[in-house]
């Protein structure tokens, strides 16, 4: 039997068919479509870069084992397996790079009136950021 999973990861969502949400196996063709990686015999592979992994462990039945790739990607895993989610985060090269770009990431807001403001469209300008939260 399997169930559908919503996979968060690089600002996109995407669902694929896992047997067990609580221990998600990926199957190839959407490691592939959905993450841009491939295995292949010298790793996971996405253009030129190849990551090194033990596949004994990386390989779950028919599919790939989505805690052993985070882990071999260096990225963070979180899963909800109550509401089917999991989130994979940036590696820390990644975070870092951003960190030390001193930019924040862009995000899109209503205000009071409905009217939507881009952090973009701030770019060059001091800008005050004033969050609220009624919990």
């Amino acid at each position: 039997m399997s169930a559908n999973l919503t996979l968060l990861h690089d600002g996109r969502s995407d669902v694929i068919a896992v047997a067990d949400p609580a221990h998600p196996v990926i199957s190839p063709e959407h490691l592939e479509s959905t993450l841009g990686w491939k295995l292949q015999p010298e790793g996971l592979c996405r253009g030129l870069v190849c990551v090194p992994v033990d596949q004994d462990a990386l390989v779950a039945g028919d599919g790939l084992d989505l805690r052993v790739l985070a882990g071999a990607l260096q990225r963070p895993l979180v899963t909800d397996e109550k509401h089917a989610v999991a989130a994979l985060g940036a590696s820390h090269h990644d975070r870092g790079e951003a960190l030390a770009s001193l930019e924040a990431p862009d995000f899109t807001l209503p205000d009071l009136d409905g009217n939507l403001h881009s952090l973009s469209d701030q770019r060059g300008k001091k800008v005050l950021l004033v969050a609220y939260a009624s919990w």
